[in-house]
């Protein structure tokens, strides 16, 4: 099921265009980049490497959550049969 979820995530996901977020980052991380040691650089960028997997993972997880819940819901809602087991008047 995972997996099916996961393909409809890659299908209905569309990231976003650069955010006031993102931008901030990459100037960041060019001044970072100007200022550290290769080795540090290269540090750095595994951490943002790190981060942005952090954030995919969460993103997918955050996804197939509110798809189950919104399953849960729908399910739910079809064996609803009226408040307290009431029939609604014709």
């Amino acid at each position: 099921m995972d997996s099916i979820l996961k393909s409809l995530y890659d299908h209905f996901y569309r990231t976003p265009d650069n955010t006031p977020q993102e931008e901030r980052i990459k100037a960041n991380h060019q001044l970072l980049s100007q200022r550290l040691s290769s080795r540090n650089r290269k540090l750095v960028l595994r951490i943002m490497d790190d981060k942005d997997l952090i954030c995919s993972d969460v993103s997918l997880d955050s996804f197939i959550c509110g798809f189950r819940l919104a399953w849960h819901i729908a399910n739910q809602i079809q064996n609803f049969d009226g408040l307290f087991g009431l029939q609604p008047k014709s």
